[in-house]
C-alpha cells in the first residue's frame, strides 16, 4: 500500500488527490460509485426528527454535502457565506440540500442533535435538512472521504456529479469569489434538463473523522 500523504492543518487532515484511494482502502470507504448509477438508498431521521428517505426525493434535485464544522475548509466556505448563499439559492428552486455529518462519537466534529441544531442556527444555514451520521453508514456507502464531499443526485435517482466543491483546493476563504464552482454549474444545468458538464473532480478537504 502506499504511504499516506496528508498535510496537518490546525487537527485537520488534508487529503491530497493521490492520497484518496489509500485513505478509501485503510477505513473501508466504498469508491464503486460511477455517474448514472442509483444513489445508495437510505433512510434517517434528521435533526429536527423528520424521517428523511433518500428514495422518496425521486423526482427532486438532491445536494449531498458531507460538513464537519471543526474543518478549516469547511470553516472557508461558511465563513464566507458561500455555502449558505448555495443553499439558499438552490433550496428556493427546489433543490433538496442535505447537509451530513459523518463524524463518530468522540471525534472532531461530531455533534449531537441539540448541538447540530444551535450549530445550524450559528452558522445560518439554508440547508433542507440536517442528518448525523455517527456510525458512518450513509458516509461509507457514498464514499465520502472529505468535508466538503459534494453529491449531485438528480430526479431520476441516479448519481449526477460528485467530488470538490470547486476548483480551489485551499482553505483561503478570498478564493471562493474567483473559483470554479461545480455545484452551481450541476445544478444549473440539470434544472434547465441538461446534464452537468464536469461529473467527476477530486474532493478536497479534511478527513471525515469515521470511528475506527
Amino acid at each position: 500500500m502506499k504511504k499516506l500523504l496528508t498535510v496537518v492543518l490546525t487537527g485537520c487532515s488534508l487529503l491530497t488527490a493521490q492520497a484518496t484511494q489509500d485513505v478509501a482502502k485503510t477505513s473501508g470507504i466504498t469508491t464503486s460509485l460511477k455517474i448514472h448509477q442509483m444513489a445508495p438508498d437510505f433512510e434517517i431521521k434528521d435533526i429536527q426528527k423528520k424521517v428523511i428517505k433518500l428514495s422518496d426525493l425521486k423526482g427532486k434535485l438532491v445536494v449531498l454535502e458531507w460538513t464537519n464544522p471543526g474543518c478549516p475548509f469547511v470553516k472557508k466556505h461558511y465563513e464566507s457565506k458561500n455555502m449558505q448563499q448555495l443553499q439558499e439559492e438552490y433550496t428556493a428552486k427546489g433543490v433538496i440540500w442535505i447537509s451530513v455529518i459523518s463524524s463518530a462519537t468522540g471525534k472532531e466534529g461530531y455533534k449531537t442533535p441539540d448541538e447540530a441544531k444551535a450549530h445550524v442556527k450559528t452558522d445560518g444555514s439554508h440547508a433542507s435538512h440536517v442528518i448525523l451520521d455517527a456510525d458512518g453508514k450513509i458516509g461509507k456507502a457514498f464514499g465520502a472521504k472529505t468535508t466538503p464531499h459534494m453529491f449531485i443526485i438528480n430526479r431520476e435517482g441516479k448519481i449526477a456529479y460528485m467530488g470538490a466543491i470547486d476548483d480551489k483546493p485551499n482553505a483561503q476563504r478570498e478564493d471562493v469569489k474567483r473559483a470554479h464552482n461545480y455545484i452551481a454549474q450541476g445544478l444549473d444545468a440539470l434544472l434547465e434538463g441538461k446534464e452537468a458538464v464536469t461529473k467527476v473532480t477530486n474532493s478536497y478537504g479534511c478527513s471525515i473523522k469515521y470511528a475506527n
